[in-house]
């Protein structure tokens, strides 16, 4: 396991320009460094390998509340569908 190092050093290695410590510690509750540091006293500590996070360019994307059945297939085809949706209407 590497050293640890806290946010400003770490902030200093990773930036030309690095964000001030309130920035820093709002990216930390916000979860946007990754691996998450970890809290040491007063200071959060992490591993100098760490990345920042930007989650507008997540490729995460939100699935659909509910996806409708699909209109033509065989009954058994339709039945999967429902399962795969999660909940079944009545």
């Amino acid at each position: 396991m590497a050293k640890l190092i806290n946010l400003l050093e770490w902030a200093n290695v990773t930036y030309s320009k690095p964000p001030s410590l309130s920035t820093l510690r709002r990216w930390v509750r916000e979860g946007r460094i990754y691996p998450c540091p970890e809290l040491h006293g007063r200071e959060y500590m992490l591993e100098p390998d760490s990345i920042y996070v930007d989650p507008r360019k997540s490729k995460m994307v939100r699935k659909p509340a509910h996806q409708k059945p699909p209109r033509k297939g065989s009954l058994l085809e339709k039945l999967k569908h429902v399962e795969q949706a999660g909940t079944v209407r009545r």
